[in-house]
């Protein structure tokens, strides 16, 4: 079996060239190289042809390609559509805020969750993403942009916790000192409530951010909206963030996408409240992205704000996110779903 070396972690990498019969000082320069985007060993131009010739008969450089590329006339957000080396396509997501470059990376091919208003579910999972697939993304983003991406946000096609182990050894190499070195403090990853393993990634004392998908205050609501919820309810889903908090002392973020008429009432708004007291949290308050399969609409932003007022009002941290990339459809998995639906047709 070939290795991909970006699926190594740097002690890992250690270890590879020691079987090679290389010296240690050269797991420093190659995680260097890979995290510059080269896409052969013959532009690692300080490691001697001999060693490159080694790497070549055991290990491979993935790459990615851009399938498709939107640049948004309001806030220059930045869409990719990415293809894979198998065919399969994943979009990430580039973002520019005051504190710095964004991206929203994806760490599945499609996802088995079934939120009923996402439209990375529809069709199915497909694979995992590998940690190198996953850290391709922040790479060639960076290689395309010419620019420094400083933050990162697993929020795009997929179910982070469902590829637990690939998404992990990403943190860490995404993380470390000798490649991109993105601060742990800047990475959120979202979850749309897998319980077990909200519990294993807070054993794994990283200090990213956890963002929960709750959408919902009580477990009636969420059962129709989130199937997940009939494996881990509400309850049990707030004990594991208040567990995560005691463990890492982080807060914690919970997204709420607002559907008309199914999650915006001032009496979901008082319950929502009554769930959160006294947690560290957060609310990050989404109007739903309208998807052509599904009958839900969003809400208008009157409503959006007064349901934001009332949580604050009530001592919930509540902030309504800023819509980027309006023109171009910046939300994950509308380009993938278009590309599959053309494919059929």
């Amino acid at each position: 079996m070939m290795i991909d070396l970006k699926d190594l972690e740097f002690h890992e990498l250690e270890d590879f060239l020691k079987e090679l019969g290389e010296p240690k000082f050269r797991a420093k320069q190659i995680f260097s190289w890979l995290s510059k985007g080269v896409t052969s060993f013959e532009e690692m131009t300080n490691i001697s042809k001999t060693t490159r010739e080694k790497l070549a008969e055991k290990s491979f450089i993935s790459t990615l390609s851009i399938r498709e590329k939107y640049v948004s006339k309001i806030d220059e957000t930045t869409k990719y559509l990415f293809e894979l080396p198998d065919g399969n396509c994943i979009e990430s997501v580039v973002m520019y805020y005051n504190h710095g470059i964004t991206i929203c990376i994806s760490s599945q091919v499609g996802c088995r969750m079934g939120c009923k208003f996402c439209a990375s579910t529809i069709g199915g999972l497909y694979r995992n993403l590998t940690p190198g697939e996953i850290l391709n993304q922040v790479i060639f983003a960076e290689k395309d942009l010419g620019k420094r991406i400083g933050n990162i946000v697993m929020m795009g096609i997929g179910e982070p916790l469902d590829n637990f182990n690939n998404v992990i050894k990403f943190l860490h190499n995404v993380n470390d000192e000798n490649g991109l070195n993105i601060g742990y403090r800047h990475i959120s990853l979202s979850t749309c409530g897998l319980v077990p393993r909200i519990y294993d990634l807070a054993k794994e004392n990283m200090p990213i951010t956890l963002s929960v998908s709750l959408h919902a205050p009580n477990n009636e609501i969420r059962s129709k909206i989130m199937p997940v919820n009939a494996s881990y309810d509400v309850e049990e889903l707030i004990k594991a963030c208040k567990d995560y908090i005691k463990t890492t002392t982080r807060r914690v973020s919970f997204e709420y996408s607002m559907i008309n008429g199914v999650n915006d009432s001032f009496q979901n708004a008082d319950e929502l409240s009554k769930l959160l007291h006294g947690m560290l949290c957060h609310v990050n308050l989404i109007s739903v992205n309208k998807v052509e399969e599904t009958e839900f609409t969003s809400v208008d932003k009157s409503k959006i704000n007064a349901f934001c007022e009332r949580l604050i009002k009530n001592g919930i941290n509540a902030t309504i996110r800023r819509e980027l990339g309006s023109d171009i459809n910046a939300s994950c998995g509308q380009l993938r779903k278009k590309l599959l639906k053309n494919k059929k047709g």
